[in-house]
């Protein structure tokens, strides 16, 4: 059986490991928009998280079986139509993952000064569509909404010593805006209580020990919370003793000039819900956010933010709204549901689609982490397996796979990227990058990648 997977990050690399390592015969083709593999392991997990991108060891192992290929530099739905895919595969899987962001829809939102997490992170991390983004780092305090890892995230990179920094692989051009930063506050703002944030402990505690940077929190939005989290699932308890015990605790006592160097500093605001991006008055740029302050009805995951009409006023020049990502349609084949921005589907078969597949985000929506992911496509992958002995799939036309999709590219001026290519522009990036003393220096222009490997 021939099998296609749609996007090159972890949803498809771990959906063609397990085919690969279920199903002797298989050949698995791996289609990527980007000339780069790997997804957001790449463009989404902070630089100074080298560990969790170990997952590309994995990954660069099952783009090497002699029953897997990678094509990148091809853009399905532009290119190559899921349609044209479904002649040449018995099997389609789309791990596209999710290209778009939650927009807050409120006033002002699309003021300067005012970024959505993806656009920022993608700026930071090299990913080509963002590499322009030149946000403005000139004012002090920035408002980042949303409590979720990824907020925690952006509240790091813009407070870390750039010691710590010059040593990840973030893009030369970030580092650089970084340095001339004149941000020193950042407040992340939610709208619900300290029981619903979204982060883990380990990314918590890892700001709270952010060197030069100190955390804000207060112990009035903790009170009583001790008895309220005691029956709570472990990760929720610690999570929210954590917080507790930043809160109550005492700044230590700091020599005076390191008071006088006023350090950074952090901290997270409960029960607001942002109204309007307020401009300054050339109508401009964003001075503030209006919040409306909230009260919970209900308790745990569940608890809604209600407005209680009150609102408050928060100067900053900079906000970046972290709430969310959100997956696209890809081709009008496909069936989308645009409410829940996800494909509809059931155990990863595409509702009402034989031999169409999805995993990952754009299968369950933009959450958890890589391993969450992993079972997710695992999923997914044991579905097209159970089709594919159960007879489900029509197996008796010989497919071309590649073969046929290789014609249509060509007739429209399309050429593919190989795994080998991307070791190439790989060892390019190691090679610029240790001339830095980083890991790598990140290629954000996808000309010059292609330059690189004579296309």
């Amino acid at each position: 059986p021939r099998v296609c997977v749609v996007g090159s990050g972890p949803a498809g690399f771990y959906t063609a490991q397990h085919i690969l390592k279920h199903h002797g015969g298989a050949q698995v083709d791996i289609y990527e928009k980007l000339p780069v593999p790997f997804g957001l392991v790449r463009f989404g997990v902070a630089p100074d998280h080298p560990e969790v991108k170990n997952v590309i060891n994995t990954f660069t192992q099952t783009a090497h079986s002699g029953r897997c290929a990678y094509y990148g530099n091809v853009t399905v739905g532009r290119d190559v139509t899921v349609p044209e895919l479904q002649q040449a595969y018995h099997a389609v899987v789309l791990s596209y993952g999710a290209e778009g962001n939650r927009v807050l829809g409120i006033p002002g939102e699309n003021l300067s000064g005012v970024y959505s997490a993806r656009a920022f992170v993608g700026w930071y991390n090299g990913l080509p569509e963002n590499r322009d983004l030149k946000p403005d780092l000139s004012c002090e305090t920035a408002l980042i909404l949303g409590h979720g890892n990824v907020a925690l995230d952006i509240a790091r990179i813009l407070l870390s010593p750039l010691q710590l920094l010059r040593k990840t692989d973030i893009t030369d051009s970030s580092l650089a805006a970084l340095a001339c930063s004149k941000v020193k506050r950042v407040w992340l703002v939610g709208r619900r209580g300290p029981l619903q944030v979204a982060f883990t402990i380990k990314e918590l505690r890892e700001m709270i020990n952010l060197p030069g940077a100190r955390a804000v929190l207060d112990s009035a939005d903790f009170t009583g919370l001790e008895n309220a989290v005691k029956d709570a699932p472990r990760p929720r308890k610690r999570l929210t003793e954590l917080m507790i015990k930043t809160a109550l605790e005492k700044p230590r006592e700091k020599p005076v000039e390191a008071q006088a160097a006023a350090p950074r500093e952090w901290g997270l605001k409960f029960q607001r819900s942002p109204q309007e991006v307020l401009p300054t008055p050339d109508g401009k740029r964003a001075r503030g956010v209006r919040m409306a302050l909230t009260r919970l009805e209900g308790s745990g995951d569940s608890a809604r933010a209600i407005p209680t009409g009150e609102v408050e006023e928060l100067e900053c020049g900079l906000v970046l709204s972290s709430i969310g990502y959100r997956s696209l349609p890809l081709d009008p084949a496909v069936p989308f549901d645009t409410q829940r921005g996800i494909i509809p589907n059931s155990s990863g078969r595409v509702e009402g689609v034989p031999g169409l597949y999805c995993s990952g985000w754009v299968k369950r929506g933009p959450t958890g982490v890589i391993i969450t992911t992993m079972n997710d496509s695992f999923d997914t992958a044991q579905s097209v397996l159970e089709d594919l002995q159960g007879g489900v799939l029509d197996m008796s036309p010989s497919r071309e796979g590649f073969g046929a999709v290789e014609s249509i590219l060509r007739s429209r001026g399309v050429r593919p990227v190989s795994f080998s290519d991307w070791e190439k522009i790989d060892a390019a990036e190691v090679a610029r990058g240790k001339a830095a003393g980083k890991p790598r220096e990140k290629i954000v222009d996808p000309v010059e990648m292609l330059r690189l490997i004579g296309h």
